[in-house]
């Protein structure tokens, strides 16, 4: 099927067009990308010569006093409380497994199992919990005196609760005609 020349123009014409339109569209999308690295860069120049000035001084002003109390608190409980606690379970673990080679050596002497010695047994306990202080590059803690507030809350609380339950069952078991039921419901009570 052959075109007429009047369709071949048209379509030669549409097609140039394109061409125009084409080229036209790859000149803006360069001038676009220009743009838009020069908008990066100023967008840049102003993050770092007003955002982050703004932002570190608000940070230091209004969160670092919070995240360094949280870090202090963090590395105490971890020294003070968490590794004092893991050496206590390893030196009592090592001290259980001191004891069993004790006793299977003895088992296997012929001696027979002996009687545990607690004292033994809780100077091993602590002589293990010391050397895993040490490995865990712990000092040891020296136990405070005297009671905190906590224990006096709970002290005074337990105390509260003590005689809270003490009433009430005074209450529960005194004589109290009126609080007594009839042993026949049917009879009318004595006046």
């Amino acid at each position: 099927m052959s075109l007429s020349r009047k369709h071949k123009k048209e379509l030669r014409k549409l097609q140039e067009q394109a061409n125009n339109l084409w080229e036209d569209q790859q000149v803006l999308l360069t001038q676009a990308g220009s743009v838009a690295r020069e908008a990066g860069r100023q967008l840049g120049t102003y993050n770092r010569e007003y955002v982050q000035p703004v932002v570190q001084q608000k940070y230091e002003r209004y969160a670092a006093p919070y995240v360094d109390h949280s870090v202090k608190t963090s590395k105490r409980v971890y020294n003070e409380t968490l590794v004092p606690a893991a050496g206590a379970v390893v030196g009592s673990a090592l001290s259980v497994w001191d004891a069993a080679n004790d006793t299977r050596a003895r088992l296997a002497a012929g001696r027979g199992v002996a009687p545990v010695d607690f004292a033994d047994v809780q100077k091993r306990a602590e002589k293990h919990g010391k050397a895993a202080a040490r490995r865990f590059g712990v000092q040891e803690v020296p136990a405070k005196k005297g009671l905190s507030a906590g224990a006096v809350i709970a002290l005074v609380f337990g105390i509260g609760a003590a005689l809270g339950v003490l009433y009430a069952a005074w209450q529960t078991l005194r004589a109290d005609d009126e609080l007594w039921v009839a042993d026949d419901p049917l009879r009318a009570p004595d006046a």
